[in-house]
């Protein structure tokens, strides 16, 4: 691929399309400490997430802003886009003949046409594990939440002035502790394997399936997510989305746990159907779940998961909402340009 580095006596023209989380300025402050060595020439754009959900945007999914805008903003030669939402469609990449290097702050380029950057001579970058440790750490505070119903709780003293929340301390209605508690990991990647961690720390008794892990590993393996499902109170999932992936967990299943379990979903929306777990939730095959992530965000009205009550526990995809994952996405996105500018390879290339 050509994709010469500018020349030194011209500043780098960078693009740094932020939003309300990764802001632009932040991205500005990390290529300025970044790329000490040459003067760059940076237009920000603030683009509308999470004020208002993504979506798709053309071709490319998961994206925030017009292709108008971006087109528009990058109008004047930018050379660099720093992103984490601009929708990096085929259009856009037309409309921009000097673009030639994109850096998605996440963990992944969804909002990138990857074959039209090719064809154009842009390269696409991206941020693994920006948010690797926010993820685990809000994964293990949504199972200890849907364990011991603290939002439940909450709801009843601080929202209604009720103490009724105190039926929470009846033998039947009690919640589960997590010491000696068979937990169950599907995945253990960089998110995976902090848990797996922290809940070794808190005595459960951690088992992991993964079959593409090899090596040592917090906790034990199993050899088959049936087994893991037969042998877990509780499951938390880990795993990435793929097609191989999608709807990993449906009927079948959750019908392997032992009645009563819970079941914890702070990694993709798809990997669980959700279907099947209304179904198992009102017939008490589990007794709770945990959800960050869904089918369809944002959960659309008249969801049946609205009609749970208290057998689960939803947030808003929160699992990576730390300022240190802004923070992260930004500087591991001005290292790759400062990789660039001194013509070295990129560290987390995908074209």
């Amino acid at each position: 691929m050509n994709n010469p580095v500018p020349e030194t006596n011209n500043p780098v023209r960078v693009l740094a399309a932020g939003d309300h989380f990764v802001v632009p300025p932040l991205i500005s402050r990390a290529l300025a400490d970044e790329v000490r060595e040459r003067e760059v020439s940076v237009r920000e754009l603030t683009l509308p997430w999470p004020l208002e959900a993504f979506g798709p945007v053309a071709e490319v999914e998961e994206a925030s802003g017009s292709e108008d805008g971006l087109i528009e903003a990058l109008a004047d030669d930018r050379e660099v886009l720093v992103t984490q939402m601009a929708p990096v469609t085929e259009r856009v990449l037309e409309s921009a003949p000097r673009l030639r290097l994109v850096v998605v702050c996440r963990g992944g380029p969804v909002n990138v046409n990857l074959d039209a950057a090719r064809i154009h001579d842009v390269r696409v970058s991206y941020a693994p594990g920006r948010n690797a440790a926010a993820t685990a750490e809000f994964a293990v505070g949504l199972l200890l939440s849907t364990l011991r119903r603290i939002p439940q709780a909450h709801n009843l003293l601080a929202g209604q002035g009720s103490w009724q929340g105190a039926t929470y301390y009846t033998y039947e209605h009690s919640g589960l502790e997590l010491e000696d508690l068979p937990v169950g990991l599907v995945g253990y990647g960089a998110v995976g394997s902090r848990v797996a961690r922290v809940l070794c720390a808190f005595g459960a008794q951690v088992m992991v399936y993964d079959p593409y892990v090899r090596g040592e590993i917090h906790g034990l393996r199993v050899s088959s997510l049936d087994e893991l499902l037969r042998r877990s109170r509780v499951i938390t999932l880990h795993a990435r989305l793929t097609p191989e992936t999608r709807g990993l967990i449906g009927s079948r299943e959750l019908a392997l746990l032992p009645r009563g379990s819970v079941v914890v979903n702070a990694a993709r929306g798809p990997l669980l159907d959700e279907g099947a777990l209304c179904d198992a939730l009102e017939s008490g095959q589990l007794s709770a779940a945990g959800l960050d992530t869904y089918e369809r965000e944002p959960v659309p009205e008249g969801s049946r998961l609205f009609g749970l009550g208290d057998r689960v526990v939803m947030t808003p995809h929160l699992g990576g909402a730390a300022r240190a994952v802004a923070e992260k996405a930004a500087r591991i996105a001005a290292e790759e340009v400062g990789r660039w500018v001194r013509g070295k390879p990129l560290a987390h290339q995908l074209t």
